[in-house]
């Protein structure tokens, strides 16, 4: 995986509600923003002490309000649901792009298992 690719552009479509993101390797992705509030790298969504990311649901409607950079290695975004602490450094901007359908898919799975698990 490239690790030393940055953004050459970063576009807000709130119509399509995607972030787009073109890196100087010529890929673009263009992210959702549930996708982004999802797999927030936050530390109260990411994986700690080597158990599973946390799932995090009902994101569908979530809106991306602002995006600020930081420095010249990150983009910090801000949700309307409030959540706004995980840095979005180039590296995993990158990666989330470069394996979007592999984890968006990861994500369903385990929410369908939610709805096969008996309460």
């Amino acid at each position: 995986m490239q690790t030393k690719t940055k953004p050459t552009d970063i576009i807000l479509h709130n119509q399509s509600r995607t972030l787009e993101v073109v890196f100087d390797t010529g890929e673009r992705f263009h992210l959702p923003w549930e996708y982004l509030r999802v797999f927030s790298p936050s530390k109260e969504v990411r994986a700690r002490f080597g158990k599973d990311r946390i799932l995090v649901l009902d994101k569908q409607d979530v809106i991306l309000k602002e995006i600020k950079p930081i420095g010249n290695y990150a983009l910090k975004l801000y949700f309307d649901d409030g959540h706004n602490s995980g840095l979005y450094d180039w590296r995993f901007l990158y990666e989330l792009g470069v394996n979007q359908a592999q984890y968006w898919q990861e994500h369903l799975d385990r929410v369908a298992k939610l709805d096969l698990d008996p309460d």
